[in-house]
Parts: C-alpha cells; structure tokens; sequence
C-alpha cells in the first residue's frame, strides 16, 4: 500500500491541479467506490455539487481535499487507488470508479482503483492537536515530515508500547506514514533488527530511526515515491523510481550494500521483513 512519500506525490499534484476549483457536478460510476460513505451515492453527489476545493491536505499515509464548509472528500487509496487528472473528454480509464467535473471546464479529477480496496467519503473536519483533520482520522499521530512533528514526544510514544519496534512504527497513532517498506528502510539505517523490544529501546536508538525515517521518506519522495507496478503513480499517471534505491525492502538474497552479507527474509503480520543479519543482530531472548 502506498506510504507518506506516495501520497504526498498525489497530494502535491492536486494542490497543484484541484485546488481553488469549483466542483460542478461528481458522478459515481461504482458504489463500492463510496462504501465508507454510509449515506450512498446520491448525498455523496448531491452534497458535493457546487462546492469548492480549498486544498489537499495529508496527515501520514491519509489524503483528503478540504471543501469550503468545513467538510472533506478523504480518500482512501487502498492497494492500487489512484487519483487522475485528465482532460475532459479524454477515454475513460478501464477501472474509473469516480469522476469530479468542475466548474471552469478545465481537466477532471478521476478515481481509479483496480481492486476496489479504496474509495472516497465525505467527512467533516475536526479540531486535534491545534489541526483540522477529518474526524475519522483525528486520531492519526503527526508523520516525521510534519513541521510541527515532536520527536522526543514521538520516541517517548514508541518506547511506551510493550511490543517490537516495527510493530510500533506501523501504529498510526504513535506516528504515521511509515509502512511496511520504509520501516524496513528505516531499520536498516539505524542498524536495528525489527524484532528489538521497544521496552529496551534506549532514547538514541528511538532517534535514530525516526531520523532514518524522515531521511528515507525524504529521499523516496525527491524521487517520486517507490513504484513496483503500474498502480503506484502520480496525478498524471507517472510511476516513482525510488524502488531502484532500496537497500533492503523486496532484495531478499541479495548482498547488503553495507556489509555484503545476504538480506533475509522473515515472515511478519502475513507480510515480509527484510534486514541484514549483521548489520542488524537479532535482539538476545531474555532468559
């Protein structure tokens, strides 16, 4: 699924591309696309119809458009969700589930999604932690991108939680945006196995990681997001290249870039762990 850097790309794109534009008329080519919006097709449309995108905000992996009365079309990207800006009238998309007219003619926001894990609702926006955010998400954690992102707090947050580290990087509500590639990314960096207990993680190893993170999600980013197929792209259908930077995620067997050593795999939350066996020992089972 894709992580902070990709939805910044999106979101970056419809800064760019949506904001400041009224919103004509929305058609709903598949409810399922809408599901998470519990009062149907018909209040989604009739409700978006004339108002105005004032701007695309993100919290962590979450993308939303912010509407003029203090509601927001957040979406949901799921496994293969995209958000398309194409002129109107070019060929509709094989899987186009949503398409957003607007009021000044110009290009169309679309909503394509292969496997119909994502969709978009209407939500209202709420006050937390100093931020407006859609209510279903205002109990994400700020990402380590955000301006206003405390580390020490964050740190304090992971070593709190009884479980192993990247466990506790991929809770949302410690800090969001890290998923399963970039907390490996991360760990690799700080020289961490994913199995070390943060009940002993010391205060410089919590640093570390989250300064790893912001590295990496920063890196992935400059380079467009990290794409392993055609479902992973931009507003304009463009895919990320970061995947060629790796150096542990998906490179299984192959020779660690800082020690050589072959990167394993483990199994984890019916997905993968990769890490370098030396660079990152396996944390000792208390006795």
């Amino acid at each position: 699924m894709p992580e902070l850097p990709e939805v910044e790309v999106v979101r970056r794109g419809l800064q760019a591309h949506v904001a400041g534009r009224g919103i004509a008329r929305v058609e709903v080519l598949h409810p399922r696309a809408i599901r998470r919006h519990e009062l149907g097709p018909e209040d989604f449309t009739g409700r978006l119809a004339g108002a105005r995108v004032e701007a695309a905000r993100r919290r962590g992996k979450y993308l939303w458009l912010e509407l003029s009365d203090k509601e927001a079309i957040l979406a949901h990207l799921g496994m293969s969700g995209q958000m398309l800006v194409q002129p109107e009238g070019a060929p509709d998309e094989k899987h186009l589930r949503v398409r957003i007219r607007f009021d000044d003619g110009g290009p169309e926001l679309r909503f394509v999604d292969q496997r119909t894990f994502g969709g978009l609702a209407l939500a209202d926006l709420v006050t937390s932690d100093g931020t407006l955010l859609p209510a279903p998400i205002a109990h994400i954690a700020r990402d380590p991108m955000d301006p206003a992102f405390d580390p020490a707090l964050a740190v304090k947050a992971l070593r709190s939680r009884r479980t192993e580290i990247k466990r506790a990087l991929l809770d949302q509500t410690l800090v969001s945006g890290v998923g399963n590639i970039y907390a490996d990314e991360s760990l690799w960096r700080a020289r961490l196995h994913w199995a070390r207990s943060t009940e002993k993680l010391t205060r410089a190893q919590g640093a570390a990681v989250l300064e790893a993170a912001t590295e990496v999600m920063t890196e992935a980013l400059q380079a467009g997001g990290t794409s392993f197929d055609a479902l992973y792209v931009n507003v304009n259908g463009q895919s990320g290249y970061f995947d060629r930077s790796l150096n542990v995620y998906g490179q299984g067997d192959r020779p660690c870039r800082r020690c050589g050593t072959p990167i394993r795999r483990e199994p984890f939350m019916n997905r993968s762990s990769y890490f370098c066996p030396r660079c990152q020992p396996r944390p000792r089972r208390s006795s």
